[in-house]
This record gives structure tokens, C-alpha cells and sequence, in this order.
């Protein structure tokens, strides 16, 4: 895919709603998709967790997750995409944790995971990358990455 545009169309051919459940992007996920045009039919719902305590009181997110890999890892992102897809009605959930800025190796580190219902059970898979850029370059190219990679997610949770 090469734009959101895209992305909101492949979700619209394949039938599929998404909730995004957001960190670091802080809502950009959801906000480039309500940019697009008719997006409100496969756009379901966004949530922004930015807390330890709102990641478990908003998406049951672990405490013991948190405190064993980290708030920014990608097994807390794994437990926000399914805690999202659990939370509300979409078929198909996009997380993303990470850090914008921070000094040392982690500056920029971005997780990401994709949660969708596969006949009666829950799949997720995830990933991990690092983005170069200032604060908000980071966050915006972690958000536009992710709706991006929508459709491959999604071929890899089908084929789960």
C-alpha cells in the first residue's frame, strides 16, 4: 500500500472495521484515517493509552507484562491490540507503543501489533523497528507505517 486512502479502500473491499489502540502515535493512526473520506464505515474506534494505568484499566493490558518487558515493548503492544479487539466491536485492531524520544539505543524504537478474530479464536502478530527523525517525525512515520502495513498483517493473521 502505498497510501491511507488505500488502506481505507482494501478495508472496505475486505469488509473489515478497525480500532486502533495507541501510545506513542497518540491518535495519529486513527486521525490520518478520518482524514480519508468515507472512512467512518471502517473506521470503529480509537483508543489512546499513554499510561501504565490506562493500558490495564482501558485495554487490560497486564501489570506483570509491563513490569517484566517494559511499557514501550511489543508484548505490551500485543496485549493493547487484543485488549482492543476484546474492548470493542471492530474485526481488526492496529497498537503501536514505543518511544519518540529517548536518549541511547531505544530513541525511536517503535512496537507494533495487529489483533483480528480468526473464526472463533483471536490472533495477533507483531514487530518491532526503529525510525530516525525528531519527536513528531517519528510518531507520525510509526503511525502512517502501520496503517500501511494493514494488508500484510492481515494476510499473516489469515494464514495463522
Amino acid at each position: 500500500m502505498q497510501s491511507v486512502e488505500q488502506v481505507v479502500n482494501f478495508l472496505e473491499k475486505y469488509r473489515l472495521t478497525l480500532s486502533t489502540a495507541e501510545s506513542c502515535t497518540g491518535g495519529l493512526m486513527a486521525s490520518l484515517m478520518a482524514e480519508i473520506p468515507g472512512s467512518g464505515a471502517v473506521l470503529d474506534s480509537g483508543f489512546v493509552v499513554y499510561s501504565p494505568e490506562a493500558k490495564q484499566l482501558c485495554l487490560g493490558v497486564n501489570r506483570e507484562t509491563i513490569e517484566r518487558f517494559g511499557l514501550t515493548s511489543e508484548e505490551v503492544a500485543r496485549e493493547m491490540a487484543v485488549g482492543a479487539l476484546k474492548m470493542g466491536r471492530a474485526d481488526i485492531v492496529l497498537a503501536n507503543t514505543g518511544l519518540a524520544e529517548a536518549d541511547g539505543p531505544m530513541d525511536g524504537v517503535q512496537c507494533f501489533a495487529c489483533a483480528m478474530r480468526i473464526n472463533d479464536h483471536e490472533g495477533v502478530v507483531s514487530e518491532t523497528l526503529k525510525f530516525e527523525g525528531e519527536r513528531n517525525e517519528v510518531r507520525y512515520a510509526a503511525a502512517r507505517y502501520a496503517l500501511l502495513q494493514l494488508p500484510y498483517y492481515y494476510e499473516r493473521l489469515r494464514n495463522l
